[in-house]
């Protein structure tokens, strides 16, 4: 059995970065390529793929701003306007945000659950192949991720919704580290009753 100790270090050490530290350059459209095949190498019983990509880089992150800024002030109206430019300049925070779309594909074999899980396995992947190639990354939801007038603007479906947002740049900041769930208070040995 080969050990890949690169891999385990990777997996051991790998963090989020906040978008907001994030700097240009993004992965390059070779690179892109590489973290999607890595997202789209997930298990996925029946073989459905069941997710999808909507990339956003250069012009498009600023007009999916707008769209953002839009609709966060139907939402929200008492926004101000801090927070409305803020809004627009969600997805400016990174060079580089990719929507991982989850969805439902009718199936016999992998229930509604697997297939959802099959798409936060993608999310990971690209977090993971993200950091192989050195670039920050982070996966975020937020309010966006989970509107319907947001997901009318994506074109999703009716079995569709955002899985993440994944954000993709260069770190500007050394990571830092945050305190782990203790191994021995989350897992158990299974025994008979």
């Amino acid at each position: 059995m080969a050990r890949c100790e690169q891999t385990i270090d990777l997996l051991l050490t790998r963090r989020s970065v906040k978008p907001m530290t994030m700097a240009a350059p993004g992965p390059d459209d070779a690179e892109l390529e590489i973290i999607l095949r890595a997202g789209a190498r997930v298990p996925d019983h029946g073989k459905l793929a069941p997710w999808r990509f909507i990339l956003f880089r250069a012009d498009t992150r600023a007009a999916f701003g707008k769209v953002l800024r839009r609709r966060f002030a139907e939402v929200e109206p008492s926004a101000n306007e801090d927070r409305l430019v803020l809004e627009e300049g969600r997805f400016l925070r990174a060079p580089l945000v990719v929507a991982v779309i989850s969805r439902v594909v009718p199936s016999q074999k992998a229930p509604e659950w697997e297939q959802r899980l099959s798409a936060g396995a993608v999310c990971q992947n690209m977090l993971i192949a993200a950091t192989a190639l050195g670039y920050a990354s982070a996966w975020l939801t937020e309010w966006c991720a989970f509107d319907d007038g947001i997901a009318e603007s994506l074109g999703l479906g009716e079995s569709e919704r955002v899985a993440g947002f994944m954000y993709f740049g260069t770190p500007t900041l050394p990571k830092d580290e945050r305190e782990r769930p203790d191994l021995n208070a989350i897992t158990r040995e299974w025994s008979p009753v």
